[in-house]
């Protein structure tokens, strides 16, 4: 299943707002550079999605990114 993001990095608090069934606002409290925000990123939506197969598939260096989310 494949999960469109929109991140806002270096934010106060972390949460997460669900737009629809496959698109989602995420703040996430680290800065967006040495891929520390692409990992926080992960680690928030295993947890959310309670799974380990988390994946970015596109948008690395971007605001807005697709992750795979399973198989």
């Amino acid at each position: 299943m494949y999960i469109k993001l929109r991140v806002v990095t270096n934010a106060k608090k972390e949460k997460i707002n669900k737009i629809s069934e496959d698109h989602f606002e995420i703040w996430i409290r680290e800065k967006a550079e040495r891929n520390m925000a692409n990992r926080r990123v992960v680690e928030v939506m295993k947890k959310y999605f309670k799974t380990g197969k988390i994946r970015i598939v596109s948008g690395h260096h971007s605001p807005s990114k697709i992750i795979s989310v399973g198989d």
